[in-house]
């Protein structure tokens, strides 16, 4: 609970800043009443006292003759942007113009005199003295009695940047935060330098490589850096949408997405370190984990899924639930990886033979009909990847071959009554046969042939913690794709 106090010194904190903006504005070169930029290779801008910022028409570099009316950081060798204008749709052509008016607007125009955006201003009642950029990073329009920002920097930011720079820690600091995804954006160099040249690699997957890196201390430690492979050339736009809504995912049973780099052609996203590495290489190395640890594993993928699918701001499905895409913390709790990037792969718009997504073995029948996919294709990953939890094994392994299939086998146990074969050799989950025969009717329903026998992930975890009973599940194959896998003695 916040107290009193802390209220009492933030609300002084601001009040302070404030007046130091006022006292700043005063010993500003002023920007006066009809002053312009224009968008060319004279560069010029508006500056802030010490040069820190500036304001102006800042190039794309990968895009002839296009601009942005930004704000940016003017004196740090990586050029970095921290706003800009119009930002549903930002470019504009070479001739455009911004200018101050004196109804107290910044007006932005393109080269053909069309206005393309204005900025926001505190009343309508007011005579317009003069503006100034200040080195908190904020564009100020000065009333001559009130001095207030223009929507160039929202408060919020405005205090954590008075707030940072007073510690020291904004200059040489090559990153930033996006304001549009709350995400760090790195430069490539950033991630270059973080990872030793990306020297060593943590692992490959569908949508890139991941190398481990690490970071100044103000920002962390360890990190993971995912290149994305197979990113559509035309996809900038897509990019930023999908980064935009992982970062606004927020579970404990999901990795955490801490920022991102779409520099030129590069596409990268950083994650937060997992000390104990994936599922897989836990599940299926030299030491078993104990029953409880799958237990909790188990139920926090559930969890986790759960939430993708019903309770953050946008539906995410996975498609490629697998215990490699199942990270470990320093605790053992279970979060997914790679969720929100399935729309990013070059296929995705056109959903054919070769638009097929997910590891074989994991991949839910429906993926080879014309049907539609739907969350389902993940609760029937999450039932392969609950029996490999079960049974401490892969669910394709052809070395045991009255047993090489693990959902077949699998039903086979429970219908003849079997299921403490699956655990043979784990006395804990033998001890404990009324769990063993819940979590096992969970992942047999889960894999059903027929997409909607196959429960929801809330009604999963609820199933996992108790919370309802788990019926008798019908044989999940069809007819024409029932296993001819040997029967067991």
């Amino acid at each position: 609970m916040i107290s009193p106090l802390f209220h009492s010194h933030l609300c002084l904190f601001i009040l302070a800043s404030i007046l130091w903006i006022i006292a700043t504005v005063e010993a500003q070169a002023n920007v006066t009443v009809g002053k312009s930029l224009a968008a060319d290779d004279t560069n010029t801008t508006w500056q802030s006292p010490s040069g820190v910022f500036a304001f102006g028409f800042h190039p794309i570099t990968s895009k002839k003759d296009r601009f942005l009316l930004a704000i940016w950081y003017a004196n740090i060798p990586e050029i970095t942007i921290v706003w800009y204008a119009n930002r549903d749709n930002p470019e504009t052509d070479r001739g455009s113009t911004v200018e101050l008016t004196e109804t107290g607007f910044l007006v932005l125009n393109d080269s053909k005199g069309k206005e393309l955006w204005r900025s926001e201003r505190a009343t309508d009642d007011f005579q317009l003295s003069h503006a100034a950029m200040l080195d908190t990073g904020n564009f100020v329009i000065d009333t001559g009695n009130y001095h207030f920002p223009t929507d160039c920097l929202t408060e919020r930011l405005l205090i954590e940047q008075l707030y940072l720079r007073r510690l020291g820690e904004l200059k040489g600091a090559h990153s930033r935060r996006d304001l549009e995804t709350n995400l760090q954006f790195f430069t490539y160099k950033d991630l270059e330098h973080a990872t030793n040249g990306f020297k060593e690699e943590l692992g490959r997957g569908a949508f890139g490589t991941v190398y481990k890196g690490e970071l100044p201390s103000s920002y962390g430690d360890r990190i993971a850096v995912k290149k994305l492979d197979k990113f559509a050339q035309d996809g900038e736009r897509e990019f930023k949408t999908e980064v935009k809504v992982i970062g606004q995912t927020h579970h404990k049973n999901l990795v955490r997405l801490i920022g991102y780099c779409d520099e030129a052609e590069h596409r990268l996203l950083v994650y937060e370190f997992m000390e104990n590495g994936s599922l897989s290489s836990f599940l299926f190395g030299i030491l078993r984990p104990s029953w409880q640890q799958r237990l909790q594993i188990a139920s926090g993928i559930a969890k986790g899924l759960t939430y993708l699918h019903e309770e953050c701001s946008k539906q995410i499905i996975h498609c490629d639930i697998k215990p490699q895409n199942i990270l470990l913390d320093e605790s053992l709790t279970a979060k997914i990886s790679d969720f929100g990037l399935a729309k990013l792969l070059m296929n995705d718009k056109t959903r054919t033979k070769t638009g097929i997504r997910g590891t074989k073995g994991y991949v839910a029948p429906e993926w080879f009909r014309k049907i539609p996919v739907t969350v389902k294709v993940d609760v029937y990953s999450f039932g392969v990847m609950l029996l490999e939890i079960i049974c401490c094994r892969r669910c394709v392994e052809v070395e045991i071959e009255e047993a090489a299939i693990l959902t077949d086998w699998a039903f086979q146990c429970y219908s003849e009554g079997m299921i403490e074969k699956l655990v043979e050799d784990d006395e804990e989950a033998r001890n404990d046969v009324g769990k063993l025969e819940k979590l096992l009717k969970v992942g047999i329903w889960c894999v059903q042939e027929e997409p909607m026998l196959r429960p929801s992930m809330r009604i999963v975890t609820m199933m996992l913690d108790g919370a309802i009973q788990v019926p008798d599940p019908p044989c999940p194959f069809s007819l024409n794709s029932i296993s001819t896998s040997t029967k067991m003695d």
